[in-house]
């Protein structure tokens, strides 16, 4: 069985949020952050399908962008569904919420009504959240466990070069997330921060059973072999394929992961298995 190739973590943004990249960069901090430098790419769903189309991607899931307001979350959120109503095999998404608002557990409601495979990407640098004060996101957690859904959070490292988007939110502060709330399915973005190396302690390991890490901004971040490492140490289940397109390219990314010939079942879990079932998606 050839399960659909599968790239579990890119952005796509509306025409009206490119048009307006310079007056949300003013008026968002985290936006400003990534995007206020032009050469930044910021791209549309058609971009992102395009790309996908060159690179051999069949699925790709697109992740909301951690705005700090209500109205942009729902507005990024609308502009999702639409586009993966308009695809429904080629796109998903994850709706986006400001997490400690009274409304964001309503809103992550909406969302999966609407399709949403979950939520994210959740950003506590951007968002003004503490992975350290977990009741804060409690309401938000007990909706995506309800409904089964995972939550994809922004892990940075901490130790490393500094770019644009490193935030404070590190596996330390991730792993007291997870001992208030062990049961909930956890994305970690970008390798955890490089969580699945603590993973080597067996009490890391255990609080970390129900986080899987996506592969996103890899060659940003790490020498190419971060995929054997982590694959060594948590294995091959609980590792998605993800660019963080655009980013990074989809194609130049799904060479290079070919480019290690892992063995056949290996490399299918990472690059469409396993996002089928984090995703709830056939």
């Amino acid at each position: 069985m050839r399960y659909p190739i599968v790239d579990s973590h890119v952005h796509a943004f509306s025409p009206d949020v490119i048009e307006q990249r310079a007056m949300l960069a003013d008026n968002d901090y985290w936006f400003g952050e990534l995007y206020a430098n032009p050469g930044a790419k910021l791209t549309t769903a058609d971009d992102l399908l395009a790309s996908m189309d060159d690179s051999d991607i069949d699925i790709s899931v697109m992740c909301g962008f951690p705005w700090t307001d209500n109205g942009s979350c729902v507005d990024h959120n609308d502009y999702m569904a639409v586009a993966a109503g308009e695809h429904p095999d080629r796109l998903r998404w994850l709706g986006t919420v400001l997490p400690t608002d009274p409304g964001a557990p309503r809103e992550a409601e909406q969302c999966f009504r609407a399709g949403a495979a979950g939520i994210g990407e959740l950003n506590a640098d951007a968002q003004g959240f503490d992975l350290t004060q977990p009741e804060d996101l409690a309401p938000l957690v007990e909706i995506c466990e309800e409904w089964d859904r995972p939550i994809m959070f922004h892990i940075s490292e901490p130790v490393g070069h500094m770019y644009p988007g490193k935030g404070t939110a590190t596996p330390d502060k991730l792993l007291v997330f997870l001992e208030r709330f062990p049961d909930v399915r956890v994305i970690a973005a970008h390798w955890g921060g490089g969580l699945p190396f603590y993973e080597l302690m067996p009490e890391v390991s255990e609080l970390t059973r129900n986080v899987i890490y996506d592969s996103a901004a890899s060659t940003y971040l790490y020498r190419f072999p971060v995929f054997r490492s982590a694959i060594d140490i948590v294995g091959p289940s609980r590792i998605l394929f993800g660019s963080d397109f655009p980013v990074l390219g989809q194609k130049k990314l799904h060479r290079r992961v070919k480019s290690l010939s892992l063995p056949s079942d290996v490399h299918q879990m990472i690059m469409g298995g396993n996002a089928q079932s984090v995703f709830s998606f056939s």
